[in-house]
């Protein structure tokens, strides 16, 4: 049988999966992006975990609306790389710091 603590350690893989390639990887910024999206993803999995073991449907719903915001960030942080690509001919992350002033 699966329990709760099964998700919680897969969820706490994930989580430590995209902080690391928040940390070690800071050169192309369409990794961090998806690093973030994995964080995102591993509080979803504690959220629906959590709200089958207590039988409450606020932690599924609470999910749909991170599942939204998270799908949001997605489209607007690429449709921004898209148009800093188109100016700058480059996205990475060291010359980011060009924008400033």
């Amino acid at each position: 049988m699966i329990g709760i603590e099964h998700y919680v350690v897969v969820s706490a893989i994930l989580f430590v999966l995209g902080v690391l390639g928040i940390f070690l990887n800071r050169k192309n910024i369409i990794v961090i992006l998806m690093a973030v999206e994995l964080i995102l993803l591993s509080v979803n999995i504690n959220l629906v975990a959590f709200s089958a073991f207590l039988g409450d449907m606020v932690g599924q719903v609470f999910a749909m609306f991170v599942l939204t915001v998270a799908a949001g960030e997605a489209a607007i942080g690429l449709a921004i790389l898209v148009i800093y690509f188109r100016g700058r001919g480059t996205i990475a992350v060291d010359d980011v710091n060009q924008m400033k002033g």
